[in-house]
């Protein structure tokens, strides 16, 4: 046989069909459902700390209502009291917290705050305040340990957050 007949009895070459785009390789799956996974999970993050900036801003608020309203130093201080109250209950665990009153309510604030801000005088008023008639305290120094405290409170990773 010569090289010409061998030639002939050769095929011609057939080429593979043009790979489809669909249905996507199980690669492809994976980095779909990481991303829609990381989408959901990046969307939570942002409701967690859009609904935690506007507690803080409901505070902060009633904060400065609160010390509007105040007619003195005592008033100012109770009323206060009570906004700091209403935010440890959020942020702590309610028996822990519930209970405390005087010298422990004000010992917690003071653990709790993470810097020296609260002076001796703000310690005592918070101690005694409610079972004095009057007190002698620095309104401004109040409300301004009492931003810091709240503040803190909702930017802190820390605390017992509900959910």
């Amino acid at each position: 046989m010569d090289s010409e007949e061998l030639l002939a009895q050769l095929a011609d070459i057939k080429l593979p069909e043009a790979v489809s785009w669909w249905p996507p390789a199980p690669g492809w799956w994976l980095l779909l459902l990481l991303a829609l996974g990381l989408t959901y999970l990046a969307l939570q993050a942002y409701r967690r700390a859009r609904a935690r900036k506007l507690l803080l801003r409901s505070a902060l608020a009633e904060l400065q209502r609160s010390a509007l309203e105040a007619n003195d130093a005592l008033s100012q201080l109770n009323a206060i009291n009570s906004v700091l109250r209403r935010v440890a209950l959020f942020h702590y665990d309610a028996h822990q917290v519930a209970g405390l009153s005087g010298q422990s309510w004000a010992e917690f604030l003071r653990d709790t705050d993470g810097a020296p801000a609260m002076s001796d005088e703000l310690f005592t008023a918070f101690a005694l305040g409610r079972f004095q008639r009057s007190v002698l305290i620095d309104e401004n120094e109040l409300a301004e340990f009492a931003r810091h405290w709240v503040s803190l409170q909702y930017r802190s990773t820390t605390n017992q957050e509900r959910t």
